[in-house]
């Protein structure tokens, strides 16, 4: 039986890549209409229910990653989730060590400057540091919520053992007069966890995984985690906001954050001295000032996470976590895949990594904000 020629539009829209979507958009006034109706509409939400999009580095490249975890929950040995691992051509000539996400826009980061991308419109914006600093540096992306202007966060830290307060300085980088200026903020008591998934934006807003440390006569140095925001419509950060979980006096720890949607916050933590168990809460109120928490699983086993590992998402739909990592003994970059009532279900090998580093996951939802 012949489909409806609509219905048969948005039968091949929903299975183009959004990476892809700018070409489908440009063969005619009708896809272009229609692609924004089922890639920015709801309709998208009940179509790709099983379905999660999102973006990975791999070997410094930009790839975008659809997972389909229907079914994996009965056919544990027979569904292999990655179903589509594909590099973005536009980006394949740049080396990207880091993708944040925020508002339908990825900020790409390259070695001596930035890239904004909009998958959708498929529009670029390259941005040029105002200094250049020899340490480390963290970045982050979001917006006024007045104007709806989106902005850059970046500050340079230098971590020193000893010292809690190792940021050296703020920068920030407005949208709308593609400028920078130092942000005349009084360096913090406390520091950014050097690892790679110590920040995301959620509703234009920054948040960070924090950390403190504290010497305690005689000997001993005690380490306070927290999260903290960034408000990029008062340009402030506000208090210091509890975890869901007490780190104490352990060194060996990881601390990992992802948003579920636009709308919740998640962390995932793991003691290295409790072995293989982790942690994931969710949020259920978020905001620049105050955060409270749900415990979503608690102490499940399974594997111990490498030190550059845990970058993770959580399907809602299938109730479902699934966690990067990379085993250190095949040198694969590993997803493992947990059910949130559950607990551990199974690990899919991805690829072999040359450079030894976990896949990196940025998840993506597509927006019309302009670049240009």
């Amino acid at each position: 039986m012949d489909l409806p020629e609509v219905l048969l539009t948005e039968e091949i829209l929903a299975r183009v890549p959004l990476n892809s979507i700018k070409s489908v958009r440009s063969t005619s006034k009708k896809w272009n209409s229609l692609s924004k109706k089922m890639i920015i509409g709801k309709a998208a939400e009940r179509k790709q229910q099983f379905i999660t999009e999102g973006f990975v580095i791999k070997d410094q490249r930009v790839c975008f990653m659809k997972f389909n975890l229907q079914g994996i929950r009965i056919y544990q040995n027979s569904v292999h989730p990655c179903s589509s691992n594909e590099q973005v051509s536009i980006l394949d000539q740049i080396d990207i060590s880091k993708v944040i996400h925020c508002d339908g826009l990825l900020l790409c980061v390259a070695k001596d400057e930035l890239l904004v991308w909009n998958p959708y419109l498929g529009q670029t914006r390259w941005i040029q540091h105002r200094t250049k600093f020899e340490g480390f540096e963290s970045l982050s992306l979001g917006y006024d919520k007045k104007n709806r202007n989106h902005k850059i966060l970046r500050f340079c830290f230098v971590p020193l053992p000893g010292i809690s307060n190792s940021i050296v300085g703020f920068e920030i980088y407005d949208f709308s007069s593609n400028s920078w200026k130092v942000l005349d903020v009084t360096p913090p008591e406390w520091g950014i966890r050097h690892c790679r998934h110590n920040s995301v934006s959620l509703k234009g807003n920054a948040y960070f995984s924090a950390v403190e440390r504290r010497h305690v006569p005689p000997s001993r140095n005690v380490e306070e985690d927290f999260l903290v925001c960034f408000d990029f419509t008062t340009e402030c950060f506000g208090p210091r906001l509890p975890l869901p979980f007490d780190t104490g006096d352990c060194f060996g720890i990881l601390v990992s954050l992802s948003c579920v949607r636009d709308e919740q916050l998640a962390v995932l933590f793991q003691r290295w001295e409790t072995h293989e168990r982790i942690d994931i809460c969710i949020t259920t109120k978020i905001g620049p000032n105050s955060v409270s928490w749900t415990k979503l699983m608690v102490g499940v086993p399974g594997f111990m996470l490498d030190l550059y590992g845990g970058s993770f998402f959580i399907d809602e739909e299938n109730k479902l976590a699934v966690v990067f990592d990379l085993d250190m003994r095949s040198r694969f970059q590993t997803a493992h895949i947990i059910a949130t009532d559950y607990g551990y279900l199974k690990s899919v090998d991805i690829r072999v990594s040359p450079a030894d580093c976990p896949l990196v996951y940025s998840s993506y939802a597509p927006s019309l904000v302009q670049l240009q």
